[in-house]
């Protein structure tokens, strides 16, 4: 008996739907955005480091942030159904009015992963002050982060959110039956919240290899990737979550699989002068 992973269907082909022209122009147009965020991610990890915690930004500027990194790992994955989505923008809308609604579709996917971002810097918080009071927790809350990801990875949430991102045409036709008020901003919220049950498990792991680990970052992005459009998707979801299940069996006695759990030099020499007088 085949897994549910495994019994996905193949991921959808926008080529079949769409001109090739058009095609070409929704990859290009998605592929440049990504580029873009992928850009001001990368400059802006250069300024700050990987301690525990919310690296002192405040809340909205933590939401800034995570929204534009969401947009540079995302946004490829997100192609084949926004490619469907603009087919049936097209046959309604023209010009601006199109425009418009292909900028809702794509704000409604990312303010899902906004309210996901929610909770990502309230769990930063926590286990930045945990760490700050106990920094020998940090090898365990390390082990939770990757037991939790490896775990998600062979749940039946991953496998049913899994098979919509990869054949969405009937979530799409569902959608037509949605009422005209911010229609494209709710199904682009809609189909954000399938992608958040699919990933999640892959972003908690940010937690332990650090929320701005380029790296990391681009190797999620590529799992994700080839999760949703690859024709063996599903037996790499099971690789990565067996490789996520070994990492949190090693977590409490590796320190360099937890770049995000341990304090840096000046942090602990913060901590060891204590509260100036």
């Amino acid at each position: 008996m085949l897994h549910p992973h495994l019994a996905a269907p193949e991921p959808t082909r926008p080529g079949v739907l769409l001109p090739r022209r058009d095609l070409a122009l929704g990859w290009t147009l998605l592929t440049l955005i990504a580029a873009l965020a992928w850009v001001l991610t990368v400059a802006q990890s250069r300024g700050m480091g990987m301690d525990p915690g919310t690296m002192g930004l405040a809340l909205p500027l933590f939401l800034l942030l995570w929204v534009v990194m969401m947009a540079a790992m995302m946004l490829p994955s997100l192609a084949p159904v926004a490619l469907t989505w603009v087919q049936a923008i097209n046959r309604s809308a023209a010009g601006r009015v199109r425009a418009l609604r292909i900028s809702e579709f794509i704000g409604g996917y990312l303010l899902a992963w906004a309210g996901f971002g929610l909770l990502v810097y309230a769990a930063l918080a926590a286990t930045g002050h945990l760490v700050d009071s106990h920094p020998d927790a940090g090898r365990w809350i390390g082990a939770a982060a990757f037991l939790l990801a490896g775990v998600q990875q062979f749940g039946p949430l991953k496998g049913v959110c899994l098979r919509h991102c990869r054949n969405p045409m009937f979530q799409l036709l569902r959608y037509a039956r949605f009422r005209p008020w911010a229609k494209d901003l709710r199904v682009g919220a809609h189909h954000g919240l399938y992608c958040v049950g699919c990933c999640w498990g892959l972003m908690i792991v940010l937690i332990p290899l650090g929320v701005m680990n380029v790296a990391a970052m681009a190797g999620l992005a590529a799992v994700i990737f080839l999760e949703k459009l690859w024709r063996g998707g599903p037996w790499l979801s099971w690789a990565v979550g067996l490789a996520f299940l070994v990492l949190a069996v090693l977590a409490p006695f590796q320190d360099w699989l937890l770049p995000g759990l341990q304090m840096s030099g000046s942090s602990v020499d913060r901590m060891m002068a204590g509260p100036a007088l």
